[in-house]
């Protein structure tokens, strides 16, 4: 099918809630996608952080296969070797002891809301139930994550919002510290925003609020669901940062492009989620736990964090010199290959030319351009998108 005619099949049967789309992708390789006509672009927003080992990276591919032709689903009203695989392997590399496995970050982000407040009423006090978010945060598109995200235009029209949530701006612990009460149970932050505008907190910031939990009594979750997995030069975001959460969410980059989102913390916290009081039918299920195991085991395996580290720091160099010769880029930040450059202009028309000449970019708010590629780019790739990136801005 061409894309007119995918385009046309989708806005007679799809709810059009992601607007209008310019290409449709049909086959990916490593870091590049191949649209309907056949051609090729480099894919410097992987899914939206997702694809980290790039697509259809051999082991993911023979996972899914191997698994397939066993088995794809039961539920977990039995035990699934799959998943109990995948969480031994994330509890090895992580401050956690248990998981819970879902199907999306905005599911993980509910697992860890309702934790967070069982655990405070169980262990702390019946009155425990407030969470403090930061404004321009995003921890998604459910009521009550869509409550917990600190952006006005994701409430609108969905009145009333899940009570129990505060907002103080991001990078400000006095505003953090004067906004906890008698009623608050936890504080749920991402290490970086990525939704939000890229936004990178000072060295100080992540220990600060850490250190206010303890002092408080308050859990400390981590929304890690664009952050893990490598994208930060580390393979979990906290440990770029050297704090460690109570609690941390996962999803997008986890499963290599299958579907699964994921919930640790400490197993002390863990036991108030008692049988019954938390679930999903499809959450960990054989086929997207072989895919996660098989994209974390190739993420450690291949040392992707440390070339992202590399990497990312070359193309942070490169963009700040396109910075130091194109006025009309106002800042660059960012950490590992997650990194933004924030425009004095609007930049949907920028992500558009650079797709027409065959790199792939995405642009958060109005004016931010994500940079997220796949942890498997090299400088030659970022050579590559950049020069394309150089002709747009020379065309602004």
């Amino acid at each position: 099918m061409t894309t007119a005619e995918i385009k046309e099949m989708t806005d007679k049967y799809i709810i059009n809630t992601y607007g209008e789309r310019p290409i449709s992708i049909v086959r990916g390789e490593g870091v590049y996608v191949w649209d309907a006509e056949g051609k090729r672009y480099l894919d410097f927003v992987a899914g939206i952080a997702t694809v980290n080992v790039g697509h259809c990276h051999p082991r993911v591919v023979e996972a899914i296969v191997n698994q397939a032709r066993e088995l794809f689903h039961v539920s977990n009203l039995y035990y699934i070797e799959p998943q109990a695989q995948l969480a031994k392997r994330l509890v090895e590399l992580s401050f956690a002891d248990k998981c819970f496995f879902c199907n999306s970050g905005a599911e993980a982000n509910e697992a860890a809301i309702k934790l967070a407040r069982k655990y405070s009423k169980d262990h702390i006090g019946p009155d425990k139930f407030e969470i403090i978010t930061m404004l321009k945060s995003f921890h998604g598109r459910t009521m009550t994550t869509i409550t917990a995200t600190g952006q006005e235009k994701y409430h609108k029209g969905f009145e009333p919002m899940s009570p129990g949530f505060k907002y103080v701006p991001f990078n400000d612990l006095r505003a953090l510290e004067d906004a906890i009460t008698d009623n608050t149970c936890a504080v749920m932050v991402e290490p970086i925003q990525a939704e939000g505008g890229i936004n990178v907190p000072s060295d100080e910031y992540l220990s600060g609020i850490r250190n206010l939990c303890d002092e408080k009594n308050l859990l400390l979750i981590f929304d890690e669901v664009q952050t893990a997995m490598g994208r930060l030069g580390k393979l979990f975001g906290y440990q770029a940062y050297g704090v460690e959460p109570d609690v941390m969410t996962m999803a997008k980059a986890l499963g290599g492009g299958a579907p699964i989102g994921c919930m640790a913390t400490k197993a002390h916290i863990a036991e108030s989620l008692t049988p019954g009081s938390h679930a999903s039918t499809f959450g960990g299920n054989p086929l997207v736990c072989s895919a996660a195991l098989a994209s974390l085991n190739t993420i450690v395996d291949e040392n992707l964090p440390e070339n992202a580290q590399r990497v990312g720091a070359y193309l942070v160099e490169k963009l700040r010199a396109l910075k130091d010769k194109f006025p009309v880029i106002k800042e660059v930040r960012g950490r590992g290959l997650l990194v933004g450059a924030e425009l004095n202009v609007e930049g949907k028309g920028l992500v558009s030319e650079c797709m027409k000449a065959g790199v792939i970019f995405n642009c958060i708010g109005t004016n931010v351009i994500r940079i997220a590629p796949p942890l498997i780019i090299n400088e030659k790739h970022v050579d590559e998108a950049l020069t394309v990136f150089e002709k747009a801005l020379a065309n602004l």
